[in-house]
């Protein structure tokens, strides 16, 4: 028999390290918890639930469960399953002793987020005051910020019409099922088949056959419309439950590939957007538009997200440039002297124009200003980080809400990532 290969020295010595730095994350977790002002954070949620009933959850597991989620980049699933395990993470959230099985449910991460809403922001600027009082950003590095947008993709394929069809269909189908309304037929088979053989002669470029497959799914989905309309005709209830559905099923199958003006892009999620930002790899991104403003001056801790918010129906940079500097400003309680932005804000309505500064401008740009104005591209890496290390690179929640929710939360967990490195 071969005999095994041991562990060598310098291996082992590794492997120490690694552990040794893992613990010291943990014991910076333990350090972290004690920044957090958990009582002001009950106070400002207290007002959100009312004193009848059942009694809540503690404030403190939930948001903590929230920050340990985006901290680390985990979903709810896998916050709660290494809950169990981790007993600094239980510590976190306030447990006072090692618990075996996670005491609530995972829903509850989703029913907080929903009930919290705009008190999100309270989180961030929570995180700014952590790091402040750490030392890892100081007053000086809020008066000059640069500011961009991105897109936050949603949790959708690609959108073809063959596939917009047949999610139609299966969603009909679904939602009868569900409400005891028997169809005349399904037509799924033929719908999947359809669907399948489309992107097929599309990849062949065999596009007569492609188009006559989409006539298919076209004209079954008008059946599967007019036979729900007949049998749910009179009922109150039934027709109100179709309502949505119905409406969007009649857009998918009435829209066209290159119509103008507003197209659905997604059977479960209506709110998802067309954005085009000019990348070469993806020349259209299919989510929704998000404002990110960054320190310009590398604080002692790195840059920080000291605002981030969703902008819905895709408006134009320049016309959000004036709120986002405001809701900044009263998030942080410091004037902002200084704003540097990219050429998308030209045209933009800021209170005060002289002090936004865009990228390859020269008039009024010298001295210290010529050198912050060179910094503005460093929140693109900013931008990444939260994509790849958060969850700003795809949003699975649910709705405009849940797209607003996941871009604050991105930016809290960004900032706590970064006043635990300073730890």
């Amino acid at each position: 028999m071969r005999p095994k290969k041991h562990r060598t020295t310098e291996s082992g010595d590794l492997f120490r390290a690694r552990l040794d730095q893992i613990i010291n994350m943990k014991h910076e977790l333990v350090q972290l918890a004690g920044k957090v002002d958990w009582d002001w954070i009950d106070g400002e949620i207290a007002p959100l639930y009312s004193a009848n009933g059942r009694p809540g959850i503690a404030t403190r597991f939930v948001i903590g469960l929230l920050l340990l989620k985006h901290i680390y980049g985990l979903s709810d699933e896998g916050v709660c399953e290494r809950w169990v395990h981790d007993p600094y993470f239980q510590y976190f959230t306030g447990e006072e002793f090692f618990q075996h099985a996670f005491p609530h449910e995972r829903s509850d991460l989703s029913h907080w987020r929903k009930r919290l809403g705009d008190k999100l922001e309270l989180l961030l600027a929570e995180s700014l005051r952590v790091a402040h009082e750490a030392g890892a950003l100081r007053g000086q590095d809020l008066k000059r910020v640069t500011v961009d947008t991105t897109v936050q993709p949603k949790a959708i394929t690609f959108p073809t019409d063959a596939k917009l069809l047949h999610a139609a269909i299966e969603g009909l189908n679904r939602l009868a099922r569900k409400h005891g309304v028997r169809l005349r037929q399904s037509y799924l088979r033929i719908a999947k088949t359809a669907a399948m053989m489309a992107g097929r002669y599309a990849h062949a470029k065999q596009f007569k056959r492609h188009q006559r497959q989409l006539r298919i799914l076209r004209s079954r989905l008008g059946r599967i419309i007019r036979d729900i309309h007949r049998k749910i005709e009179g009922q109150t209830v039934l027709e109100n439950a179709f309502a949505l559905p119905l409406g969007r099923a009649s857009q998918i199958r009435s829209q066209q590939q290159r119509q103008r003006g507003w197209k659905l892009y997604s059977f479960h999620a209506p709110e998802v957007e067309c954005i085009g930002k000019g990348k070469a790899a993806a020349p259209y991104e299919f989510g929704v538009k998000a404002s990110i403003v960054t320190n310009n001056r590398r604080a002692p801790g790195g840059l920080f997200v000291l605002h981030a918010t969703a902008l819905p129906d895709n408006p134009y940079d320049g016309h959000t440039l004036r709120d986002v500097i405001d809701r900044t400003e009263t998030l942080t309680g410091c004037a902002i002297e200084r704003a540097y932005v990219d050429k998308g804000y030209r045209g933009h309505d800021a209170q005060n124009p002289r002090r936004i500064f865009i990228s390859g401008q020269k008039r009024g740009v010298f001295g210290v200003i010529k050198r912050e104005l060179r910094r503005r591209s460093a929140i693109e890496p900013i931008i990444g980080h939260l994509k790849t290390d958060g969850h700003l690179g795809r949003c699975y929640l649910k709705g405009r809400a849940g797209d607003a929710a996941n871009v604050i939360l991105s930016a809290v967990g960004h900032n706590f990532r970064r006043i635990l490195a300073w730890i």
